[in-house]
């Protein structure tokens, strides 16, 4: 294909056009039997794709991993485009984060005085909370977050509710432990499971010269 899939010409417009063609008779067999199930695990893929690129400082191929991470949400759209009784497509993803972006943010758009982003976050937060009609600092944090990012998100919410939460650290246990240094981690500013994955690569770089060196 050359030019332009879409009548205006527009890059993200193009995508759309060309993922329609892809799922429409006569387009791909693969995309065609795809759903929103078989995708998750792209999904899921794509996401730590973007993690590693924007670890590895690559501007490159990260605007390559974020294409493809934007391929996943235009799949999905497309294929709730086809939902016999509630359908809706990308224009009404968009249109909702839109809404989102502007209700959460009132210092911007609705004149709204703040001190500091720490302020802007606790506002996030209480106005997360009342959208969704929440009634638990743990309702929206997803227990299949690693387990890392998991504790970074509770010990956060926890620190701006202001409710006296103790970390447990009661016994020596390597759950403790972990969970302490996830806190010492926080309280420095560092977001542990991104210190975690930097660390862990260092050591596959090591592992890679190790196997390189011995096999001499």
């Amino acid at each position: 294909m050359t030019g332009s899939a879409s009548a205006d010409g527009v890059p993200v417009h193009d995508l759309v056009a060309v993922m329609d063609r892809l799922r429409s008779p006569g387009g791909c067999p693969w995309d065609a039997r795809q759903t929103h199930a078989s995708l998750a695990t792209y999904l899921l893929e794509e996401t730590y794709e973007v993690l590693e690129a924007l670890d590895s400082g690559d501007r490159q191929h990260l605007r390559e991993e974020l294409g493809d991470l934007l391929l996943q949400v235009v799949f999905h759209a497309r294929l709730a485009e086809e939902h016999p009784d509630d359908p809706w497509g990308i224009d009404e993803v968009a249109k909702d984060i839109v809404h989102k972006l502007v209700a959460r943010h009132p210092h911007v758009f609705a004149g709204a005085a703040v001190d500091g982003a720490e302020e802007v976050e606790a506002n996030w937060d209480a106005i997360k909370t009342a959208e969704k009609q929440r009634t638990s600092l743990l309702d929206g944090i997803p227990a299949a977050l690693p387990a890392l990012a998991r504790a970074d998100k509770m010990l956060g919410r926890v620190a701006r509710s202001g409710l006296d939460v103790a970390v447990p650290a009661d016994d020596d246990s390597y759950g403790a432990r972990l969970l302490a240094l996830v806190a010492e981690a926080r309280a420095a500013g560092v977001d542990p499971e991104a210190a975690l994955r930097r660390t862990t690569s260092a050591l596959a770089d090591r592992i890679v010269a190790a196997e390189a060196a011995a096999s001499f």
